[in-house]
């Protein structure tokens, strides 16, 4: 079956804060260029692809209309050198661009750049991987990212030397910026049939796993197969599919974080080919099945054709991205795999008591194994082990209050800032993380304390 293509030049066809390895708490925050930091994303969001050769006020305009916070902006290519720019002929440092993604960070939103696209050259002529992270660098730091798309289809996926360099590239940047305190997630849109992926983008997320290359999850390309389906349903069959494919290479997850690692990208209206129309059904169908398995990202091609006029089936405008809006929430969670330690009194480690998952589960200072009990990701404000939150017990606020492990909740029992001399003051207690009686006996339980500056509240992640 024909593969989706995205084309510049027809313009119709056309994936926790995440998590923050590495980061040293009684560190400075580096000066980050151009665009404000923003809040991240939600553990399940809708963010349709903005065309960046249309006018930047587009996001705020479907953002005034519709509600919708997130969305993925395409694309960042360089053609034919290695230099990255906005559609091949645009600086990155645009200032309508920087503009609008400072506008919707300002009402709480977020963006996701997309590197790639069936029209332009990727990064693929950086013909080292250090050339290649470099660019990617410049478009990171400039427009504030904590998440980038590579959408990578066509030739581009089948040059395996230049999958390589890329994965190289950012796998060294999701380590440095992990030691600065800034995340990356990493997401790869690949073209899919109903049946699943086909073996060179198994390839590639093969190859980005033999680099420790944390993917936080693989969008599916859902359109132009060629045959007259219902699309909705070949939406369907493909992320099932997926949740396969993505079992084998990342065999020790659960299957909700492999559900977690899905991203589900359709073409609105009609396809490439005239006789797949994606239509408003099917955008609900797909909705649904997604909320239900627990999918982190629905997407669609593309906002500007969200409307009758260029989709080409019956709908009213923005009806789409309304639709797909509907999954947008949860607390907000780090990309998969990403954990790591945190180190505190004594050089011991903040652990989760008998790797225990449970509600209520003590967490304690422990000797650092390097084990799942010990992984902790940052997520916004909010730490994470096992799936769950570091949780001051019945959201107490008393000295001595114990810290525990629970269901995220976005309350301010699991809320922690960072405060002076590396601690970690909780938000519902103004109190800070502390070892109990200054003690360095595996199994000690934390607490919260007073905040004091003193040793036994000092923290690292890393």
């Amino acid at each position: 079956m024909p593969r989706y293509r995205l084309t510049t030049a027809l313009r119709i066809a056309a994936a926790v804060p995440l998590v923050a390895a590495g980061v040293a708490f009684a560190t400075n925050s580096p000066a980050w260029a151009a665009a404000n930091p923003g809040p991240g994303f939600p553990a399940h969001y809708s963010a349709p692809y903005a065309e960046m050769w249309n006018s930047s006020s587009s996001l705020m305009a479907a953002y005034n209309a519709t509600g919708n916070k997130y969305y993925t902006l395409a694309f960042i290519i360089s053609q034919g050198t290695c230099n990255a720019t906005i559609n091949g002929d645009t600086a990155i440092t645009d200032s309508g661009w920087n503009n609008a993604i400072n506008s919707l960070r300002a009402v709480g939103g977020d963006v996701i750049a997309s590197f790639g696209g069936a029209s332009g050259t990727e990064l693929t002529s950086c013909g080292s991987v250090s050339a290649m992270q470099a660019q990617y660098k410049r478009v990171i730091d400039q427009f504030n990212l904590t998440r980038v798309d590579l959408d990578i289809e066509g030739s581009t996926l089948d040059n395996t030397a230049a999958n390589d360099r890329r994965n190289q590239a950012l796998a060294n940047l999701q380590q440095q910026y992990a030691a600065s305190g800034k995340t990356l997630a990493v997401d790869y849109t690949l073209p899919v049939n109903p049946t699943g992926l086909e073996s060179d983008s198994l390839s590639l997320l093969n190859n980005a796993k033999s680099h420790n290359l944390n993917v936080n999850l693989v969008n599916i390309m859902t359109m132009d197969y060629g045959p007259a389906m219902d699309m909705g349903q070949a939406a369907v069959q493909a992320a099932n599919a997926l949740h396969g494919q993505l079992g084998q290479i990342w065999n020790t997850k659960t299957s909700a974080q492999l559900w977690a690692m899905e991203g589900n990208t359709p073409m609105i209206g009609v396809n490439d080919s005239s006789a797949e129309v994606f239509t408003t059904g099917n955008a609900s169908t797909l909705e649904n099945f997604a909320a239900s398995n627990g999918i982190q990202e629905l997407s669609f091609w593309a906002l500007g054709r969200d409307n009758q006029g260029s989709s080409g089936t019956p709908q009213s405008t923005y009806q789409f991205t309304n639709t797909f809006k509907a999954i947008n929430g949860g607390t907000s969670t780090p990309p998969p795999g990403g954990g790591t330690p945190i180190h505190g009194y004594g050089g011991k480690c903040v652990d989760v008591a008998g790797a225990s998952s449970a509600n209520g589960t003590a967490v304690q200072l422990y000797t650092c194994n390097g084990t799942n009990a010990q992984s902790w990701t940052h997520s916004g404000t909010t730490f994470q082990a096992l799936g769950k939150c570091l949780d001051v017990t019945a959201a107490g606020t008393a000295n001595g209050a114990k810290v525990q492990l629970y269901d995220c909740n976005g309350t301010g029992a699991q809320q922690w800032s960072q405060g002076a001399n590396g601690s970690l003051v909780n938000s519902g207690s103004g109190k800070c993380l502390d070892d109990t009686g200054w003690s360095t006996a595996d199994g000690n339980q934390l607490q919260i304390w007073s905040c004091t500056g003193a040793a036994n509240q000092s923290w690292t992640l890393g």
